[in-house]
């Protein structure tokens, strides 16, 4: 594996960790009774850092030297 590649993967795994470590210390909201609004974002969040994992984990992307 190529060294930039493997530090790609680290650092888009090391801002997911960062991300749910920061869920925790924000205010809970209550599920009966949603923000929408915080919710979505919430969501639009973890879609874009699982977006960005698959991307740094894709075989298909290395590039042939």
């Amino acid at each position: 594996m190529d060294a930039t590649r493997e530090a790609e993967q680290i650092v888009t795994i090391e801002a997911a960790r960062a991300y749910v470590a920061s869920m925790d210390r924000r205010k809970p909201f209550d599920l009966d009774a949603p923000n929408a609004g915080q919710l979505l974002g919430h969501l639009m969040s973890a879609e874009v850092l699982l977006m960005k994992i698959a991307r740094a984990f894709d075989d298909s992307q290395k590039t042939e030297r």
